[in-house]
């Protein structure tokens, strides 16, 4: 369990743009700006894509057609991860590149639910009806909603990746358990080189009723992270994003001569049931587990998942504060406060920043003006990454930087 696990490729595909440089231009700058969209879901702010022209990433037209908006988004971020990673099109390395997903449940065809609605209402016959409708509607891949491993599958088939493949479904939490899942395996010697990470899909009304039946949704004009914490209109802005990452083993990586972006250190991670105060004590014993790795001169910096969503925004902060702040200097960002909340890609997305930072020996400035986030003077050698689920689960990273 002593291999060393570094970070050699990074795809990222948001509002920002696409690739590391976009993202990095687009947060590293005296006063970030979001990409958010007020109108088309109003009263619900999203964090739209921008132009995109998938076919560099998906060249054959019907791989294009036959993928919703969210397989695209994340195939396209994984072809931008293998190809920064300098893997892309090198069948050698692809052949025992191992996949682990995190995805939804796919899209509904929101048509097809309207109808079925449309012509059962008032009907004594509705179960026999809807039967009539459905097969005749839905594609074979379809269950009403897109199978999950699908994006997998289109992956392979685009990229050529064809080591084994894994999807954990689960939010937040299945964004965290893809990149922890490669992280122990590589340590472990059960494989040495992945590919991970996830995609969302904000720009559909389907998934936006699903998070506004759980009370989760940010309304009204967009605001930072942390000024929705412990108010009456906290709630979470979802965003259109794609994150992979390129996961290997040190000596390997070397050994090919790979741009290492940063070390992934540890991932620790947990559910509770989310009674008052639980997710705290959970993140506090995760914080004890990573504190003997920490370096001792006492500034840490702090990527946080948060999604703005109540209770846990209020209670991660009061984490941050309560028991980082006790024992060091902390710089604090929430990054979904410009790139919107990325549900299953939302903890990969983070892993990434951290690596980006790191690898560019700068952190990024404050991304909101609550007094929380403050300048950061020096360059971090560590970053502490955060994820909350915005329901349930909690989870700690530490990326460390290549080399030390």
């Amino acid at each position: 369990m002593n291999a060393r696990v570094v970070i050699t490729g990074i795809g990222l595909l948001s509002g920002l743009g696409e690739g590391p440089e976009a993202h990095w231009s687009g947060l590293n700058c005296e006063a970030p700006q979001p990409v958010v969209d007020e109108t088309q879901f109003s009263p619900y702010p999203v964090h739209p894509l921008g132009p995109v022209d998938f076919s560099t990433q998906v060249p054959k037209k019907g791989d294009l057609r036959q993928m919703e908006p969210w397989q695209r988004i994340g195939t396209f971020a994984a072809g931008l991860a293998l190809a920064d990673a300098g893997i892309a099109g090198n069948q050698e390395y692809l052949d025992r590149t191992d996949m682990i997903v995190a995805a939804g449940s796919g899209e509904r065809d929101t048509a097809t639910d309207m109808k079925v609605l449309e012509t059962i209402r008032g009907r004594n016959d509705q179960n026999i009806r809807a039967n009539e409708i459905l097969p005749s509607n839905l594609r074979p891949t379809l269950f009403l909603a897109q199978l999950s491993n699908l994006l997998a599958g289109n992956i392979s088939i685009v990229h050529k990746v064809t080591g084994s493949s894994r999807t954990f479904m689960g939010e937040e939490m299945s964004g965290v358990a893809a990149v922890e899942t490669a992280m122990r395996r590589i340590k472990a010697g059960q494989g040495d080189l992945f590919l991970v990470g996830g995609a969302f899909n904000s720009e559909r009304e389907d998934i936006l009723l699903n998070f506004e039946l759980g009370g989760m949704l940010l309304q009204g004009q967009h605001k930072p992270i942390w000024e929705r914490a412990g108010t009456t209109t906290s709630g979470l802005a979802p965003a259109s994003i794609g994150a992979f990452l390129v996961l290997e083993e040190e000596s390997k990586a070397l050994s090919r001569g790979a741009r290492i972006y940063a070390e992934l250190e540890d991932v620790v991670s947990g559910r509770c049931d989310r009674k008052h105060c639980s997710a705290i004590d959970n993140a506090c014993r995760q914080f004890a587990s990573l504190q003997p790795k920490l370096n001792k001169d006492k500034q840490l910096a702090v990527l946080s998942g948060a999604s703005g969503a109540e209770m846990a925004t209020s209670e991660e902060l009061s984490f941050l504060r309560g028991v980082v702040e006790q024992s060091y200097m902390t710089f604090i960002r929430a990054y979904g406060t410009v790139l919107g909340h990325g549900v299953e890609a939302h903890f990969p997305v983070g892993v990434a920043l951290a690596a980006m930072a790191l690898q560019r020996g700068a952190f990024y400035p404050p991304f909101d003006q609550s007094g929380i986030e403050h300048a950061c003077a020096g360059t971090p050698e560590q970053i502490l990454l955060t994820c909350w689920g915005h329901w349930r689960g909690e989870a700690l990273a530490l990326i460390r930087k290549a080399g030390h």
